[in-house]
């Protein structure tokens, strides 16, 4: 008997694990919840119940195909080693196959349960899937990790053109086992439910996930280079909570761009060149969790940045969360967050730079928020963006480039249209005033909308002098 072990991997086509457990005989699928690490690691709500959504219709597809899926639950992942080994023992499992995640929790956890399925004489297989090169195959001349991205996306490219990461076979049905699948559980304790328009929006299953990836590399891809930084457009793909959650592959994503693109890596369409570069920052940040496990750690990759004076004021990150700022693409883009479970990647720096620069508060307080309301959350991508927007990071930005949300706001939804969508109080403004709406004059004059929270220009000073004097 094999055991595939699902984790962020939660769909049946080019799913390497699982097709290598069938092909080397009759096969058990198993999802394990464990609520207390998934706490600790910030997950949000919206994450863990888009995760039980996808789990509830892989479970139908793996029943198409005779495998059972059984449910475990630990409460961190400490138990996790014990309860695979015991779940193997009960079943006759021979081997254990997984597709290897990355991170210093993820990492100890797979060491410490193939350490104790060997053991006891049982195999543990874990595969390349989540990307599309292995970590500690894309380094440096000198044997090094790549720290910065162009560097890396050059030797990617290279290796890409002289072949294709190939897509797995999809598993096969196999005879009926008599063993039956356990029931998937709609809610985990101590993650709330999130409103019903947002599940609404994000469908779960691989038929929408792969509806969504041919709806954008048909209607929308070859645009990309020039819509994907409009926020009231309809530019991007909106496949992260799918690539986070592994209801679809990078290695499809590259697929269906380069058959967009005639094959073209570095030619052609400028918007498929743009999109897959994308997927590439995705590996990249990957990498480098691999390569610098400080970062896994709340750690800054440029160790002496810890040494910034980051500011105390909570009742300014509490606006800043709120969406109460008084900058309205700022507070604009907070709401998105709040009421979807997605930022747009334009608004992720706007936001990011204005909380580590304008409000000089710790970058790490950004990233938790984050972490704990988006849907699509990721420990590399989420600690990459935010490292980057406030120059602690690996190929980060200047410290002294710091964005104006205001001329942000003016380049990239020149009209308000997004303002607009979140911000109702400003609805009425004129396409000018709406990024900048003036304080009513009298005393008596309503203030629907929160007054401007700090100083750009002061505060802008304020971020430059504490980076020079580190």
């Amino acid at each position: 008997m094999q055991l595939i072990w699902l984790r962020s991997d939660l769909r049946i086509d080019d799913n390497t694990a699982l097709a290598a457990a069938c092909q080397r005989g009759p096969t058990l699928a198993l999802w394990i919840a464990s609520p207390g690490q998934w706490q600790a690691h910030d997950d949000a709500p919206c994450k863990v119940d888009f995760w039980l959504r996808n789990l509830h219709q892989l479970s139908q597809s793996l029943r198409e195909l005779n495998i059972p899926l059984l449910i475990r639950h630990t409460e961190t992942w400490q138990q996790v080693p014990e309860t695979v080994l015991a779940l193997c023992r009960q079943h006759g499992v021979e081997a254990v196959h997984w597709n290897d995640e990355y991170g210093v929790n993820e990492t100890q956890r797979d060491q410490a349960t193939a350490g104790l399925l060997q053991q006891h004489g049982i195999d543990a297989c874990g595969y390349l899937d989540q990307l599309l090169f292995k970590p500690g195959s894309i380094l440096t001349r000198s044997g090094q990790y790549f720290q910065v991205f162009s560097q890396f996306k050059r030797v990617c490219l290279e290796q890409l053109h002289l072949g294709l990461p190939a897509r797995v076979p999809r598993a096969q049905l196999q005879a009926p086992l008599a063993i039956a699948s356990d029931p998937i559980p709609t809610h985990i304790d101590g993650f709330d439910a999130p409103p019903q328009a947002l599940r609404e929006y994000w469908l779960a299953g691989e038929d929408e996930a792969h509806r969504r990836l041919t709806h954008f590399v048909d209607a929308s891809i070859e645009d990309y280079q020039q819509q994907r930084d409009l926020p009231g457009r309809d530019g991007t793909s909106q496949l992260s909570a799918y690539l986070a959650t592994g209801v679809i592959s990078p290695r499809q994503c590259l697929h269906a761009a380069l058959a967009r693109n005639h094959g073209e890596f570095d030619s052609g369409n400028a918007g498929v060149q743009t999109w897959i570069n994308e997927l590439l920052w995705r590996e990249f940040y990957k990498h480098i969790l691999v390569g610098y496990p400080q970062v896994s750690r709340h750690r800054a990759f440029r160790a002496h940045t810890e040494a910034l004076p980051w500011r105390q004021a909570p009742d300014e990150l509490q606006a800043w969360k709120d969406g109460r700022t008084g900058f309205p693409i700022i507070d604009a883009a907070m709401r998105q967050l709040l009421h979807t479970g997605w930022m747009h990647n334009r608004l992720r720096m706007i936001v990011a730079m204005f909380l580590s620069k304008n409000l000089l508060i710790d970058w790490r307080e950004g990233e938790r928020h984050f972490m704990r309301h988006l849907i699509d959350g990721d420990l590399a991508a989420n600690n990459g963006g935010w490292q980057w927007s406030a120059s602690t990071g690996t190929d980060s930005v200047p410290y002294f480039r710091i964005f104006n949300p205001i001329t942000q706001s003016q380049r990239f939804d020149p009209h308000g249209q997004f303002i607009r969508h979140w911000i109702p109080e400003l609805r009425h403004l004129d396409a000018k005033t709406i990024h900048a709406p003036k304080r009513p004059s009298g005393l008596f004059d309503a203030a629907p909308y929160a007054a401007p929270l700090v100083d750009l220009d002061s505060t802008r000073q304020r971020a430059l002098d504490a980076f020079k004097n580190l």
